[in-house]
């Protein structure tokens, strides 16, 4: 049976706070004359009162034991009752209940629940297996269906049962269909997999489940080596054709989570084959992704030691550089003292012979004006031939296609590949070389007498570094990957863009067509820019230099309220002692977060102690520790091996985030946070995660100096943690900066957006437009930025300097319904953010759809920069917000005590650690929010001084009152008072 606290099936009996009783149980007019007419009674009317809210609030009607003697208690009051008057008998008054349930269902206009509905929600069901594995998410589809229909949900008991009936009956079809098409020869390869093989330690089953190292020529020959090897084994696709892309997805993950010999003790006939070509079907692509990954980071490698290098010899030429000059000035000062051209002449030989000769000093000028204007091309083919036979290797493996009708490069690539062994370095005949430079073309081609020729070597170099930036860009895509596929196959197709158009236009307040945008942006830039210039003289801190450079005086401090310092002290003394582990104890108890996790199959978990053992492995990895550590210092608990089989089987990364949710949520309960932030913005930042150098996400960081990844991060102005996510560095990490409120499930819903200058860029801009975002990020060198003017006659009395250049609305108007679409497939869940910005960074600068996005996003940065420079309030809510995520970064700094260092190369591992982190956090945020609101009414009591403004510069960071050492125990039993957020001792702003 499912677990009812994993669905989302609506129980009564919590106690809710003031302002949810508001929201949820409040009586309107209509109400109150529906009551008084159908009932006389004190009992009768307090009885149906309660039917009617909770059928409204529930969608079904619950045991009246059941409901919380607080909601009883708010309905009574609104009926002016005198007392709260017990509710009729269930037992003695069947006859008037059901003619109370009658009635509410007529007032209503629903159904109670019947066959047809059953029927409905089994189309519902059925069709949701054939995507969804986990009971709990069909049955939260058939809650959903028959909240729509209007008709009351049956027992959960009855859903369970449909639910996992009709889940049996669409997995074994699936089962059945795949053990219909496996011969005996596929059986035996798959058999094969599972078994230990003579001479060997493991099977090639747990090979499957490999992560790569870093890109070196000796990963990447293993790597080759694995992917002819998956491709020797089975071809999955036929046998799993007609199982959904996601249905697939949830097979492998079940059977990356499985050891080889729970696969060996499935009996459903089909289902451990299923579960292997899912896995072995997933591991293909992802081979073929991470080789083009590191094909990438082998020529972006390639380039970094080229320039390196030229750095090096300019270095080393800087010498002969300054003798040169100084030949050149004693050149001159000849010429100038000589009375005429004969002399000049003679006097001039003299004077190059003694410094070395006509010869020698031809090649030192040669050798310096080779390495001159940052020409490292010459510099590329030394560093790249030491790894192309490897390169070449894996394109043999690769099938590579154009998005586009542009073949120039692939018809390069293969003539590149034609004559790699040749031994001439000079090609004959021509070749469209349209997707280079022109000073790539003019390295790559030489004039000769008889006609031009190609340097084989350069055209190779060129060639790869360009095939690089297109497989980046997706102007090229590998067929059987993942990452690398063609990314417009995952877009919603426009006619199923354009029934969503209208309600999603009128939701976010936009134009239906190009053509409107245009007029509204264009309406919006000149007014906003118009009122900049009329207010420039009384802008104080505003000055434009004659350059056209606008500086800003620095904001001043906002000063603390008066006895801060006391009000602190007097808090922290206040604040109960508590050990990190029953914080997350709680947190489970208050919110049940450990519901999310489980078997991958969806199955409830059949083990002992089973939230105890989740709570120690929430513990173990948040702060670091790894299971080694965790065990040792509780072995009661759980051992090592238990606390890495949950970690691998029964906590996933959605798991987590699902998890985060429900702790952000009862966070969100409180009117505490509501004094940090309304929740209506978010702050976007990375940190530096140092790793071992095992992975290929791995890479020194220009920025930190250090070798790792980058823990991104998404904090709500109240300071709750909303998104984390892992991302290699050299990534720009504006490419993920919109990914976090996308995929944020919770309760709070921000519609603006903080960073620093890594966070935005034009098309980010332009993208957070569309998605209703408003950016609105701390630039570093805001000033160099460029101003576009709204028309290119615009002219402006006192800021004109500022602009630069103006708009291309041409762009915007025709290229709108295909940003269109890409917003619109953003927005149904087909892809994130990050996939469509990785595709239009400033590499794909001929594409068109990268044009429109960074067109439109110049039109939101430059409006972006004139609301700045004109209003000093936004300057200092950003200044604000965005140093609560540097606090929030040395919060994780203190909760990963275990270690700095994330230790596994396993990228799914890396993102699981950060995400762990993050849960962590939110349960101390959780658990010092209500420890603070009983602190601040208890200070209250005690008539000391408790103001709105006092408590606004507390944080639930603080820390000073939690131990994480010690004897680690953990006590289930000791369960904490049911979470009941009080009202603050105050009015919230």
């Amino acid at each position: 049976m499912t677990a009812i606290d994993r669905t989302a099936y609506p129980r009564p009996g919590s106690p809710l706070t003031v302002e949810e009783l508001e929201a949820r149980y409040h009586l309107n007019d209509a109400d109150l004359f529906f009551v008084h007419g159908k009932a006389s009674s004190d009992a009768g009317r307090l009885t149906l009162a309660v039917l009617l809210k909770c059928r409204q609030d529930l969608g079904y009607f619950p045991a009246l034991c059941a409901i919380h003697i607080g909601t009883i208690t708010h309905l009574a009051a609104q009926l002016d009752l005198a007392s709260v008057t017990p509710l009729l008998d269930e037992a003695r008054q069947k006859t008037m209940l059901h003619r109370y349930r009658t009635a509410v269902r007529s007032h209503l206009g629903v159904l109670p629940f019947s066959e047809t509905a059953e029927q409905m929600i089994s189309a519902t069901v059925l069709a949701a297996a054939e995507m969804m594995s986990d009971p709990a998410d069909l049955i939260n589809r058939a809650i959903e269906t028959l909240g729509k229909a209007s008709i009351d949900l049956p027992a959960f008991s009855t859903l369970d049962r449909l639910v996992n009936h009709l889940r049996t009956q669409v997995h074994t079809r699936m089962y059945m269909q795949v053990t219909a098409r496996v011969t005996s020869d596929t059986a035996m390869v798959l058999d094969e997999l599972l078994a230990v093989p003579e001479g060997s330690t493991t099977t090639p089953f747990n090979r499957l489940k490999q992560a790569p190292g870093t890109a070196r020529p000796e990963t990447i020959r293993l790597w080759t080596e694995r992917l002819e090897w998956l491709a020797s084994l089975v071809d999955p696709d036929p046998l799993l054709d007609g199982i959904s892309h996601t249905k697939l997805r949830q097979f492998a993950s079940e059977a990356r989570a499985l050891e080889v010999s729970e696969l060996r003790a499935i009996t459903q006939p089909g289902r451990c084959y299923t579960l292997v070509l899912s896995l072995l079907r997933q591991v293909r692509a992802q081979c073929r992704d991470e080789l083009i990954e590191m094909l990438l980071r082998r020529v972006r490698k390639t380039q970094v030691a080229a320039k390196e290098k030229l750095k090096s010899l300019q270095e080393q030429h800087r010498g002969i550089e300054e003798k040169l000059v100084g030949v050149l000035g004693k050149v001159l000062e000849t010429a100038k003292d000589s009375e005429s051209d004969t002399d000049v002449g003679k006097r001039i030989r003299a004077l190059l012979a003694k410094q070395g000769g006509i010869e020698t000093l031809s090649e030192q000028c040669e050798t310096v004006s080779a390495w001159h204007n940052n020409n490292d091309l010459p510099l590329l083919w030394p560093i790249h031939a030491k790894t192309r036979s490897l390169l070449f290797r894996l394109l043999e493996l690769m099938d590579i296609h154009s998005a586009n009708q542009d073949r120039s490069l692939l018809e390069a690539l293969s003539v590149v590949i034609e004559h790699r062994s040749a031994r001439r370095n000079e090609l004959d005949g021509q070749l469209n070389l349209s997707f280079a430079s022109q000073r790539w073309q003019n390295f790559v081609t030489k004039r000769r007498r008889d006609g031009v020729v190609m340097d084989r070597r350069a055209l190779e170099v060129c060639v790869f570094i360009h095939l690089a930036a297109a497989l980046q860009a997706g102007d090229l895509f590998v067929i059987g990957a993942d990452t690398f596929d063609d990314y417009r196959t995952q877009l919603l197709p426009w006619p199923d863009c354009e029934a969503r158009l209208a309600h999603y236009c009128e939701a976010l307040d936009l134009p239906k067509s190009g053509e409107q945008l245009v007029t509204q942006l264009r309406h919006e830039l000149a007014a906003t820019a118009a009122a900049v210039d009329v207010g420039f003289p009384s802008n104080a801190e505003l000055t434009i230099d004659a350059d056209g450079v606008p500086h800003l005086k620095k904001l001043e401090a906002n000063s603390a309220p008066k006895g801060l310092s006391a009000f602190e002290m007097e808090v922290q003394a206040r604040m109960r002692e508590r050990h990190l582990l029953d914080i997350l104890r709680d947190g489970t108890s208050w919110t049940n977060f450990t519901r999310h996790f489980g078997p991958p199959s969806g199955a409830d978990p059949k083990l002992a102690r089973a939230d105890q053992r989740y709570v120690f492995t929430t513990f173990g990895y948040g702060c670091n520790l790894g299971p080694v550590q965790a065990a040792r210092h509780a072995p009661a608990i759980a051992s090592a091996n238990t606390l890495r089989r949950l970690n691998a089987q029964h906590i996933s990364t959605p798991k987590l985030e699902a998890a985060m949710t429900d702790l952000i949520n009862a966070y969100n309960r409180f009117a505490l946070p509501k004094l940090w932030g309304a929740g209506r913005a978010a702050i976007a930042d990375g940190t530096h995660i140092p790793l071992r150098e095992n992975n290929l996400l791995g890479a020194q960081h220009i920025r930190y100096g250090a070798y790792g990844g980058i823990a991104y991060h998404h904090v709500a102005d109240n300071y709750i943690a909303l998104f984390t996510t892992f991302i290699p560095c050299g990534v720009w990490e504006a490419v993920h900066i919109l990914d976090g409120l996308m995929k944020n499930r919770s309760t709070i819903q921000p519609d603006t957006l903080h960073a620093d200058t890594q966070g935005q860029s034009e098309p980010v801009f332009g993208l957070s437009r569309l998605l209703g975002i408003m950016l609105m990020p701390r630039m570093r060198n805001w000033g160099d930025a460029t101003f576009y003017r709204p028309e290119k006659s615009a002219r402006y009395q006192h800021i004109d300097r500022l602009f630069t250049r103006e708009i291309d609305w041409r762009l915007i108007a025709m290229h709108w319904q295909d940003m269109m679409q890409v917003v619109l497939s953003i927005q149904a869940g087909f892809v994130l953010p990050s996939m469509l910005l990785r595709k239009l960074g400033s590499y794909n600068r001929k594409s068109r759809l990268y044009q429109a996005f960074r067109e439109l996003g110049r039109v939101e940065r430059t409006l972006f920069l004139l609301r700045y420079v004109a209003n000093p309030e936004i300057r200092r809510t950003i200044r604000a917000e965005t140093t609560k995520i540097e606090s929030f970064n040395d919060f994780l700094d203190w909760i990963t005590f275990g270690s700095p260092v994330i230790k596994s190369g396993d990228p799914v591992e890396q993102e699981k650690q950060v995400k762990y982190a993050s849960l962590v956090a939110n349960a101390i945020m959780l658990s010092n929010v209500a420890d603070l609101t009983e602190t601040l009414e208890s200070m209250d009591r005690d008539n000391l001084p408790v103001t709105p403004e006092l408590a606004a510069a507390l944080s639930p960071y603080t820390r000073r009152h939690i131990r994480r050492f010690g004897k680690y125990e953990l006590n289930m039993d000791d369960q904490p008072a049911p979470l009941m957020p009080k009202p603050l001792p105050f009015d919230v702003p």
